[in-house]
Order: structure tokens, then C-alpha cells, then sequence
């Protein structure tokens, strides 16, 4: 058996040259699973919970092919890949709802920082107390999923020095937060912050990795990923969860797999040293992904991301196997190998290639990609 599985995907729509076009009040009017966020730059749609990878693959391509069908009765449009605005402008904010009381909050707080496209991962668990227990494994470990999946080293045509440009910017909401010890922490914390005014409402937690429900922060039925950077071949993306869910299926069955219990920190102040531990480590990865040095939070050992990646690899694949997605998990090691995106496209850069052809060529790559995908897999599939 597999855990329930979904995504929230975020992308910019725009010019085949890269520069990106708000359209999303228009394609909310006309399509069906899209919604808008407060800048009108991006749009997103949400997949259906399913445990069947093959189904999920699929639901990830046909609202996306759906969507390029639209753009192209509006004009010469289509999607742009990356996490930011690469090739501008982050200096201004386009309201995709003006009338809306909390997007006013959202822009006159923090402008344009959070108009960026990301993918967040749903993972179905039903009990709280072992949701809590995985949000706080992964949650400590997120900054891995940061550097596979970074795709934004630039912004406004430059280079910026980051691989993931967005997760520097992006705000944390609120500025701390605990790694929640039970269901009724979370609970009693999540009242308090709203009575305190640093949430505006349960959605306005803003953090790497939070559980997630129907009436949150009560009923919880999901540990949501939100730290990735989008990634916009499907089958990477599926590498992703892949590693995500045997990692989840770890704590699960061993629910020792706990940071607060087997980390090797003080015990005294455990909890805050690996809260502050992880937050550097998020910021690392940021800036570094892949190459980047962290400590790890069970002993507070430096490692590469990359090794750390390679060691937690070989630890979860005999559970892939026997949960019959290591065909699906394997794109890992293509990454540490080549390189995530922002690797990619930095590295091109450096040869003398520039942002905005690093753009249009992902741009080209992401069309025949999804159509390859749509041709061999998802034609058969509905056959």
C-alpha cells in the first residue's frame, strides 16, 4: 500500500522570450482546478489525491497541456519555468484580486518577494500524532528537498549568486516556529499566533514543512512540503515525492525516527538548537543547493548536501523496492549527478550563456517534455 499523494503547482505564464504576463484572471474565468494568487504573474492548480504514481504523472501533464491549449487562443503565450521572476519585474506588484482584504495584507507586507512559483507536496497521513512526528523529520530535513528540486538563480535578468533566489526572499510566517512536539501543540500555538496577529488567518503559516487539513488546526489529514522550488519535469518531480514518501513510510514504521528523540543534541535544549540548526541549514541550501555545507541535526556533523542526499538514499531503497516505486525514486541520482536547474542554467551562464536564453531554452525543453509524456504514457494510460 502507498500513502495518498498530491500537488499544488505554481507557474508563471507568459512570452515564449521569458518574460512573464499576467493572465491568471482570465484563466481562472475560463478553466476549471486553476486558481489565482495575488499577483496575477503565476496561477495554480492542484492535483487530485492519488496513490498510484502512474495516475498521478498523468494529472500532473493534462491540466498543464490544458492550459497551454488556452494561453495560445490569447495570443503568442505559454509557461515559464523558474522559481522567480527571472527576467523581471520584482519591483512591482500586478493584483490579481484588488478587491481582496487579505491579498492588501499580503502586498503591503512583503511586495513582490512572494510572487514566486514553487510546488508543494501533499502526503496523506491520517493520524495526527504520527503526521506531527513526520512534519518534524521532514521538517529538519527539508533543506534536501530545497537543493534537489532548486530552479531560481535569477532575477530580473542577473544572476543572483543563489540557487534557489526564492527561498532567500520568501518570507517565513511567523519569524519562529517550533517544531511542534504533538497535535495539541500545534493547536494551542496556532490559537495563539492568531490572537497575537502574527497569522492572519491558519493559512498564514508559512514555513518549510506544516501540517495540513480540512479545518486545520484541528482536523489534519496531510504533511505538506512547501519548500521546493518548482520543478517542471514531471518525472523529476515524481523522483521527489518518491524519496519524500519511503522517508515518511520510515518514521511510520519506526516511530524512533524522531528527531527529538534520536538526535544526539543536547537534551536541554534540543529542540531549539534544531530548530536554529535547521533554519541555517534552509539557508545554505538556498544559497548553495546541492553543493552546499550542512549540519546534520542528529549528531550537528557538517556534511554536503549531496552526500547527505546519497546516504539517505541508500538507506530508503530497500523500501522503495518493496513498496514498487524505485523506478520512480532513481531520477535522484540523475540530479546529484547533473545537477538541479539552477546548477544547470548557472553553469551555462558562466560558459557565456545569459539568463534569458537559459529561459527560452527551458522553456522549448519543458513543451517537448510534457508532450513526450502525454504521447508514451498518459495516451495508454486512458487506452
Amino acid at each position: 500500500m502507498l500513502l495518498s499523494k498530491g500537488f499544488e503547482v505554481e507557474m508563471y505564464t507568459g512570452t515564449p522570450n521569458g518574460d512573464i504576463v499576467g493572465l491568471s484572471d482570465r484563466i481562472v474565468a475560463d478553466l476549471d482546478r486553476f486558481s489565482r494568487e495575488p499577483d496575477s504573474r503565476n496561477v495554480e492548480y492542484t492535483t487530485a489525491p492519488f496513490c498510484d504514481y502512474d495516475i498521478l504523472l498523468c494529472d500532473l501533464v493534462r491540466p498543464r497541456q490544458q492550459l497551454r491549449h488556452y494561453l495560445k487562443t490569447l495570443g503568442d503565450y505559454t509557461l515559464i519555468p523558474g522559481s522567480t521572476l527571472s527576467l523581471g519585474d520584482s519591483r512591482r506588484f500586478f493584483r490579481s484580486d484588488p478587491g481582496n482584504p487579505y491579498h492588501d495584507y499580503i502586498e503591503q507586507s512583503y511586495g513582490a518577494n512572494v510572487v514566486t512559483a514553487s510546488v508543494h507536496i501533499n502526503v496523506g497521513i491520517s493520524d495526527p500524532e504520527a503526521l506531527m512526528r513526520a512534519a518534524r523529520l521532514i521538517r529538519v530535513e527539508a533543506p534536501l528537498y530545497l537543493a534537489l528540486s532548486a530552479s531560481s538563480p535569477f532575477l530580473d535578468g542577473e544572476v543572483t549568486g543563489y540557487d534557489s533566489t526564492r527561498w532567500s526572499l520568501f518570507p517565513q510566517v511567523p519569524q519562529t516556529v517550533p517544531l511542534f512536539e504533538s497535535h495539541r501543540h500545534f493547536i494551542d500555538w496556532t490559537q495563539e499566533q492568531l490572537n497575537l496577529g502574527t497569522m492572519q488567518n491558519v493559512r498564514h503559516l508559512w514555513i518549510s514543512v506544516r501540517p495540513n487539513g480540512d479545518r486545520r488546526p484541528y482536523n489534519l489529514n496531510r504533511l505538506e512540503l512547501r519548500i521546493c522550488d518548482l520543478i517542471v519535469d514531471p518525472i523529476d518531480l515524481l523522483a521527489v515525492m518518491a524519496f519524500l514518501e519511503a522517508r515518511i513510510w520510515q518514521t511510520l514504521l519506526d516511530p524512533s525516527l524522531d528527531p527529538l528523540e534520536r538526535s544526539t543534541l543536547p537534551a536541554g535544549r534540543r529542540s531549539e538548537d534544531l530548530l536554529a540548526l535547521t533554519m541555517a541549514n534552509e539557508q545554505a541550501a538556498a544559497k548553495d543547493s546541492l553543493d552546499a555545507t550542512l549540519r546534520h541535526w542528529q549528531d550537528g556533523r557538517e556534511i554536503q548536501a549531496r552526500d547527505w542526499i546519497e546516504e539517505l538514499y541508500a538507506e530508503i531503497l530497500p523500501l522503495a523496492k518493496s513498496k514498487g516505486i524505485r523506478c520512480f525514486l532513481s531520477p535522484v541520482q540523475r540530479i546529484l549527478r547533473d545537477g538541479n536547474p539552477a546548477q544547470q542554467w548557472r553553469r551555462a551562464c558562466e560558459l557565456g550563456s545569459s539568463p534569458r536564453e537559459q529561459i527560452m531554452r527551458e522553456v522549448e525543453s519543458a513543451i517537448a517534455r510534457e508532450q513526450e509524456l502525454e504521447d508514451k504514457l498518459c495516451s495508454f494510460m486512458a487506452a
